[in-house]
C-alpha cells in the first residue's frame, strides 16, 4: 500500500519514466543530434591541471590497459555494464603514459566519435558522459599534442555536442552526487572555451542550488551519507581550483562550503583513516585526499563533537561514532540504513565493532539486506527493521528504494566532564510495539573501557511478548571465543591484543555475520544479546574491556 507521499512519488515516477521514454526515442533521431550542434570552439584557451583528476578517480579494479588495446574492436566489446561504463567514461586517461600514448589516445577517441554520433543509453548516460567530458577537458593538453586539424575539429565539436546534451537534461537528475559531475563538466567547458563563457555562469547557478539544497548548516549532506560528502567535496575542489587557475570568478559560498565539507570529513575521520559505515558509505581511505587538499593550501580542523547526527567520542586510544540522527527526508533517503543508535568502535588502528556496510554494488538483494536494522550494531525488536523501504519497482527504478516511514530521536545528551565522555539518546521507532529504545555510551580518559547501557522503556500498560536482539557486528578478521562461564567473550584483535566483552546476567552468543563495506561479501561474526520481554522495562549493561 502506498501512503500519500508514496502516491505522489509514484505519479512523479510515472511522469519521469514517460518523459524519459519519449526523450530516448527523441535522442536517437537525427533531428536531436543536429540540435546539439552549435558553434565549434576555435581552440582551448586554457588547459586545466590534469593532475587534479587523480584525486577523484580510483581505477584499481578496472582491468583495461591501453597497451592491450585492439583499435579495431575496442568499441565493439560486449562487457558488463560496469566495465562498459568504466571504458566509456575515459577516467582511465589518468593512468596513461603521458609521453608515449598521445597518438594511440587520438586514435581511440577518433574511433569513439565516429561510432557514437547518435544516442546510446549506457554511453550517453549523463553520469558516464559528464565524466568523459571532464576527463577529455582535463587531459586535453596531451590528447591534442601534435594532433592534426581534422582530429582537433572533431574533438572540439564532440565536447560541445555532449555538453549541450548535459545542459538540456541536467534538471532531470535527482541524484545530487551525480549532479555535481554534470555541473563540473558544464562549468569546465565555460572556462576553457571563450565562445562558451555562459556555460560557466550556468554551472555556477546550478552549483549554488545544489549547495543550498543538499547540505545542512555544518556542511554535511542531507542524505547523511559520508560517501556523498567525499565525492561532492572533491568535485567542488576541482571546480574551485580550475576556476582559480583560469583566473575566473570564485563565489564566496563555494569557499565556505568546501571549508565546511573538509571540517566534517576531518571530524569523522576514524583512526583507520577512513569514514564510518553509515547510510550508504563504503570503506575508503581519506588520509591521502586530505593530505592532497592540504598541499593545495586548504585549511580544515576538527570543529564539532557531532556531525550530521553522528556523535564522536574520542580519547587517546578509542574512537566511537554514535548515530543519534533521524532518517533524512524521503527525497534524500535512497541510501539510508535503518540503524538508529547504532555505533562503530575503534581501538588504536583497529576497527572492532562495525555496521555491515552497503551492498548496492553487489546486488539488489545485498543492498536491501544491508539496509535492515539487523545489519547495524544496534537493538532490534521482533526482528523488525525500524524503517520500511519502498518496494514499488517503478519508484525504485526512478528514485531508488526510498524510506516509507519516519521516526524521531530525542533526549540527546552529551556530557564531557574531563575524565569521561558520555552520550545518551532515545528513539521512538518501536513505539508501535510498545517500547522506547534508549542507549548510553561512555568512555573514560584514563583507561580503555567502553561502557554501554541499552534501555527498553514501556509506553503502554499491557504489551504482548516481545523478542529483542542486541547486535554487535565484529569487523572481519576479529575472532570471538566464549569464556568457560559463558558470560563473556574474548575478542582477538591482533597476535598480542585482545578485548573482553561482557554483560552480566544476559544471554550472550556468537553468530555468523557478513560484511559488505568493501563492495564484496566477507564472512564475519556478531555478538548477540537476545531474550524475551514480558510486559516489563529492561536495562542491559555491557562493556568492552582491554584484556592485555
Amino acid at each position: 500500500m502506498l501512503n500519500l507521499k508514496g502516491i505522489l512519488f509514484y505519479f512523479l515516477a510515472v511522469k519521469i519514466t514517460l518523459i524519459k521514454t519519449i526523450k530516448r526515442f527523441y535522442f536517437r533521431t537525427n533531428y536531436y543530434y543536429k540540435s546539439l550542434k552549435s558553434e565549434k570552439p576555435k581552440q582551448f584557451y586554457f588547459y586545466p591541471n590534469p593532475f587534479l583528476l587523480s584525486s577523484l578517480t580510483n581505477q584499481k579494479n578496472f582491468s583495461f590497459k591501453i597497451e592491450n588495446v585492439n583499435l579495431e574492436s575496442l568499441w565493439d566489446r560486449h562487457n558488463s555494464i560496469k566495465d562498459e561504463k568504466n571504458l566509456n567514461d575515459f577516467y582511465w586517461l589518468s593512468l596513461i603514459d603521458r609521453k608515449n600514448d598521445a597518438i594511440i589516445i587520438q586514435k581511440i577517441i577518433s574511433k569513439w566519435i565516429d561510432k557514437n554520433k547518435k544516442y546510446k543509453k549506457i554511453i550517453w548516460d549523463s553520469g558516464v558522459l559528464s565524466k568523459r567530458v571532464i576527463s577529455w577537458i582535463l587531459n586535453a593538453n596531451i590528447i591534442l599534442n601534435n594532433a592534426d586539424e581534422n582530429f582537433k575539429s572533431d574533438f572540439l565539436q564532440s565536447i560541445i555536442i555532449q555538453i549541450n546534451h548535459l545542459k538540456k537534461n541536467i534538471r532531470f537528475e535527482n541524484d545530487y552526487a551525480k549532479k555535481i559531475e554534470h555541473i563540473a563538466a558544464i562549468l569546465l567547458s565555460g572556462l576553457v572555451f571563450k565562445e562558451y563563457n555562459n556555460n560557466f555562469d550556468i554551472g555556477i547557478k546550478e552549483l549554488k542550488k545544489l549547495i543550498e539544497n543538499f547540505f545542512d548548516n555544518c556542511g554535511f549532506p542531507n542524505s547523511r551519507n559520508p560517501n556523498d560528502l567525499i565525492k561532492i567535496s572533491k568535485y567542488m575542489i576541482l571546480i574551485r581550483e580550475s576556476s582559480r587557475d583560469a583566473q575566473s570568478y570564485i563565489p564566496e559560498y563555494l569557499d565556505e562550503i568546501i571549508e565546511k565539507n573538509l571540517n566534517c570529513l576531518n571530524s569523522i575521520k576514524t583512526s583507520t583513516r577512513e569514514t564510518p559505515l553509515f547510510n550508504g558509505n563504503v570503506e575508503s581511505k581519506i588520509d591521502k585526499y586530505l593530505e592532497y587538499v592540504k598541499s593545495l593550501n586548504y585549511k580544515f580542523k576538527k570543529t564539532r563533537n557531532v556531525i550530521g547526527g553522528l556523535y564522536v567520542l574520542k580519547n587517546k586510544k578509542q574512537n566511537i561514532f554514535f548515530d543519534t540522527g533521524e532518517p533524512p527526508k524521503k527525497s534524500f533517503s535512497n541510501s539510508y540504513q535503518s540503524g538508529p543508535l547504532s555505533f562503530e568502535y575503534y581501538m588504536n588502528e583497529n576497527k572492532i565493532i562495525t555496521n555491515c556496510g552497503f551492498g548496492s554494488q553487489i546486488s539488489k538483494k545485498a543492498e536491501l539486506l544491508s539496509r535492515l536494522t539487523s545489519a547495524q550494531s544496534t537493538l532490534c525488536l521482533n526482528d523488525t527493521s525500524v524503517t520500511k523501504f519502498e518496494r514499488n519497482k517503478l519508484i525504485n527504478s526512478t528514485f531508488g528504494a526510498l524510506i516509507k516511514n519516519n521516526f524521531r530521536t530525542f533526549d540527546i545528551n552529551y556530557i564531557d566532564e574531563g575524565n569521561f565522555i558520555e552520550v545518551a539518546a532515545s528513539h521512538d521507532a518501536y513505539e508501535k510495539l510498545g517500547y522506547i529504545h534508549k542507549r548510553v555510551i561512555k568512555i573514560t580518559k584514563d583507561n580503555d573501557d567502553l561502557l554501554g547501557s541499552d534501555f527498553l522503556i514501556k509506553k503502554r500498560e499491557k504489551i504482548p511478548l516481545i523478542n529483542y536482539a542486541l547486535r554487535f557486528h565484529l569487523y572481519p578478521g576479529i575472532s570471538a571465543v566464549k569464556t568457560i562461564g559463558g558470560n563473556s567473550i574474548v575478542l582477538q584483535i591482533e597476535k598480542n591484543k585482545s578485548l573482553v566483552f561482557s554483560s552480566e546476567k544476559e544471554k550472550i552468543s556468537i553468530e555468523k555475520s557478513i560484511f559488505l563495506g568493501r563492495n564484496q561479501i566477507l564472512n564475519s561474526f556478531c555478538i548477540t544479546i537476545d531474550g524475551t520481554l514480558k510486559n516489563e522495562n529492561k536495562k542491559i549493561n555491557w562493556v568492552f574491556k582491554r584484556n592485555n
